[in-house]
């Protein structure tokens, strides 16, 4: 059997066996009630819009998050690269988190983190 006929036939048994599973669910799935049909909270009524707006402080805590995100992201991998690059790698990231520090103070003197 050739690689392409080899590629065709397993393709054809992903595709066979997806349509069975999804078959298979139908057959042995119950019928929804009307409050599962709802889209929110089980069947709750929404008290609001789905496109109403956010406070805009949020937004800020947001970019802190996001701060604190960038921060493990790049400190992970640099833990693995540190002894080997030495005291630069250190240097760097005390640059890197001194901007990140920047932006955390920037946000605290703002009242990003004030929850009142």
């Amino acid at each position: 059997m050739s690689g392409f006929a080899a590629a065709l036939a397993l393709f054809g048994v992903c595709v066979v066996l997806a349509i069975g599973a999804y078959g298979l669910a139908w057959l042995v799935a119950a019928a929804p009630t009307t409050s599962e049909l709802d889209p929110f909270l089980s069947g709750d009524e929404p008290v609001e819009h789905a496109f109403s707006r956010f406070h805009v402080r949020w937004y800020t805590l947001t970019m802190v998050y996001l701060a604190f995100e960038m921060e493990m992201l790049f400190m992970y991998p640099w833990t693995l690269v540190v002894s080997s690059q030495g005291a630069s790698a250190v240097i760097e990231m005390f640059v890197f988190l001194g901007i990140l520090l920047a932006g955390v103070a920037y946000a605290w003197r703002e009242g990003a983190l004030r929850w009142a």
